[in-house]
């Protein structure tokens, strides 16, 4: 394929998306209002706190679709890696939210334990229904997208576990219905806030860990060194240093002493190391400095300096 080809392509899967997003922005907007209206007429908090969960999903959109657009912009002179990782940061931020609104739906599940009071259920019943309808197409558009992006990822896995709040809150408004518990109300806020706090931990750690130029999990620095010193007429890599840029770019430099006689190959090593950055770690770009003495001085190095 050509690579010009391969652009168009691209970009027409990224118009695609976004106009995927865009409609999952309504829809979900659409819904909080809804479930908004609702809970406040049934007296239903865990209707109001799906609500909540679904305005952030909303925002979640909303801060995706706008970090898509900004981590495309090229790269200047002050943005030399240009805005790649204004996704992560969209990613950071829409998990903080969903932190403080998980945290906070179990405070006040917490106090209507305390303070019991009557809930319309067949308003419930029915409001949540249409969430859960709503919430199952968004969850459809975006399925293809989540896989690609971690910032798509988060917003994907904000619909899912809203859909789910949404079949508890239903099952919720038939048992309210039907027996009058209105316990399983605050039993469901609950465990939605849970549910949320459970999930964004998880994402939350990755997304830090790119933030903090963290070595990626997959990529053992022991090993990586390993194999580049196993090439012919290396003698010592160190000072090696892996950080992501964002989700799917891995980045790589490190110091690499070989024989001042082996000065005219450098550029053979050079390409040998990329080809195994590049083939055994998925390592794209890879910044290498030579320095060369003699092998003995570096061989028998401990490799304290690999951090």
């Amino acid at each position: 394929m050509s690579r010009a080809h391969k652009h168009h392509h691209h970009h027409s899967f990224d118009d695609f998306s976004t106009a995927k997003l865009w409609i999952s922005i309504f829809l979900n907007l659409a819904i909080t209002l809804a479930e908004f209206v609702g809970g406040i007429l049934s007296n239903s908090l865990a209707l109001l706190s799906d609500a909540v969960h679904n305005l952030n999903d909303t925002l979640s959109l909303g801060i995706s679709l706008a970090a898509r657009k900004i981590s495309k912009k090229g790269v200047s002179e002050s943005k030399t890696f240009g805005y790649k990782r204004a996704e992560i940061v969209g990613a950071f931020i829409n998990l903080i939210t969903l932190v403080l609104v998980a945290l906070f739906l179990i405070k006040e599940g917490v106090e209507r334990f305390l303070d019991p009071q009557p809930i319309d259920g067949y308003t419930m019943f029915w409001v949540a229904i249409v969430g859960l309808f709503g919430n199952f197409i968004t969850a459809a558009l975006l399925f293809k997208e989540a896989k690609e992006s971690l910032n798509l990822k988060s917003a994907y896995i904000h619909i899912l576990s809203d859909g789910l709040s949404s079949v508890g809150v239903i099952i919720g408004g038939w048992l309210i219905l039907k027996y009058e518990w209105y316990i399983i109300d605050t039993i469901l806020t609950v465990i939605i806030g849970l549910y949320i706090l459970w999930h964004s931990y998880h994402m939350l750690r990755e997304t830090i860990n790119i933030l903090m130029q963290s070595t990626p999990d997959e990529i053992a620095i022991p090993e990586l060194k390993s194999k580049i010193e196993g090439i012919p007429k290396v003698c010592e890599a160190h000072h090696i240093h892996v950080w992501q840029l964002d989700e799917h770019q891995i980045m790589m430099e490190s110091h690499i002493a070989i024989e001042e006689k082996d000065i005219a190959s450098m550029e053979e090593i050079k390409s040998s190391i990329k080809k195994i950055l590049h083939d055994e770690f998925g390592i794209y770009h890879s910044t290498l400095e030579f320095e060369w003495k003699p092998c003995d001085a570096h061989v028998h190095k401990s490799s304290a300096h690999a951090h």
